[in-house]
């Protein structure tokens, strides 16, 4: 079959879905990528088809309305407020996924998060089954609070309230996209409301690309809603990491990492020194990696900076993971068996620092909105000195890692 995989965001929201697309390839489907240009040499070097979108994150991020949005103190008003700027920039996004499936004839579509309701709409517009593909929990549920709340629980009857809101709501932000795309096609209108109970009347398949251990399936989700087990993102074979981070490796007890992924831009040169004084601090040698807040340099011989190392290379070599708790950065600290320090800044970030701190595998969260040195400092000497930590992770590292997380969607394929 041909399977058009669709997804929009940072690189975290196009990583995993390299694993997924190199697993169904290699079942014997032909898989295209659909994603913002910025990604597509990271896609072909999957040996993966490729098809590009407008707009580029790392320049939305840079903006003044990105830089709002990570400041926000709601993740969910804060993405609202966004994707509200980027009306119009969304309704091109949309129409662009639409002609390229119309022009690839795909046989399947699969669609992430942040272009599920669009990638809906489209394949009902060809013709052909379509189901969801997310890297967090996508659909209201009384055991825990919506994924953009900061994570807990507001009691059952909240947690399904909030949960149908913000459904509700995330539908409502891409009111106009769904729209354009339906008239592209010539679908008849339908209100928001109804929209969602049809997709839930079908039974429309989601599969939720994370580990049943980290977050149990919802006793209340109803049939099609799908706990798969992780995507890891596709490595190279023979990958050859640089030779002076390797040298750096082998020169002393294993380090710290500190990596903010996409988050932060612009911010690089202060949290650069911030994170060199908590090392310090902690008494720890550390690698920091520059990602999108382009974290700075550091004279020290304890700290080596670097760019783009596969996490699944260089995590298991490490003490603890200081990160920004995004799904994809989590996830890879706890395959590693690593403990891990959670930075959150926006969306769902602080839901998994919360999850990640209940299962015992990451100390309490350091938020970005109030980090410091001595924070930081203190969060990290707690990660690599008690010992419950690491024995935790290295616990639920062997179950993850026992899953076969593409199963469910390579069995989709063949029932199809």
């Amino acid at each position: 079959m041909h399977v058009l995989l669709a997804t929009a965001g940072s690189r975290g929201d196009v990583a995993p879905y390299t694993g997924l697309g190199v697993r169904l390839a290699a079942e014997g489907h032909k898989v295209t990528i659909v994603t913002h240009g910025a990604f597509e040499e990271y896609v072909r070097a999957c040996g993966l088809g490729f098809r590009g979108l407008p707009g580029d994150p790392r320049e939305t991020m840079q903006s003044a309305h990105g830089q709002r949005w990570s400041q926000s103190k709601s993740s969910a008003v804060g993405l609202f407020r966004q994707m509200k700027v980027l009306k119009s920039e969304m309704v091109n996004g949309a129409l662009a996924l639409a002609e390229v499936a119309a022009e690839e004839g795909p046989d399947v579509l699969l669609a992430a998060p942040l272009v599920a309701s669009v990638g809906y709409v489209t394949a009902k517009g060809l013709g052909i089954p379509s189901a969801g593909v997310f890297l967090a929990p996508g659909y209201p549920t009384r055991e825990f609070a919506p994924v953009l709340s900061k994570g807990g629980s507001f009691g059952p009857v909240g947690n399904l309230l909030a949960g149908r809101a913000m459904t509700r709501v995330l539908a409502m932000t891409m009111g106009s996209a769904t729209a354009a795309v339906r008239e592209r096609f010539g679908l008849p209108k339908i209100a928001i409301g109804d929209a969602l109970r049809r997709q839930d009347a079908e039974k429309w398949p989601a599969f939720h690309g994370y580990s049943r251990h980290v977050i149990p399936r919802p006793a209340d989700w109803r049939e099609g809603l799908e706990v798969t087990g992780y995507w890891w993102p596709h490595v190279a074979p023979g990958y050859e990491p640089p030779a002076e981070l390797v040298e750096f490796l082998d020169a002393g007890p294993p380090p710290v990492f500190i990596g903010f992924g996409s988050m932060v831009p612009g911010d690089g040169e202060r949290l650069g020194r911030l994170a060199a004084t908590a090392l310090r601090q902690a008494g720890v040698r550390g690698v920091i990696q520059a990602g999108w807040a382009d974290l700075s340099s550091v004279a020290d011989e304890n700290v080596i900076s670097i760019g783009d190392v596969p996490h699944e290379w260089l995590f298991p070599q490490m003490a603890a993971v200081v990160h920004h708790a995004g799904a994809g950065t989590s996830a890879a600290a706890m395959r590693a068996g690593v403990p891990a320090v959670p930075v959150p800044v926006l969306a769902d970030q602080p839901f998994w620092s919360v999850r990640l701190a209940e299962l015992g595998v990451a100390t309490p969260a350091v938020p970005m909105q109030s980090i410091t040195a001595d924070r930081l400092g203190a969060a990290i000497h707690a990660a690599v000195t008690e010992p419950g930590y690491r024995e935790r992770t290295t616990a639920l590292a062997k179950l993850i890692n026992a899953e076969d997380g593409p199963a469910p969607v390579v069995e989709y394929l063949n029932r199809l």
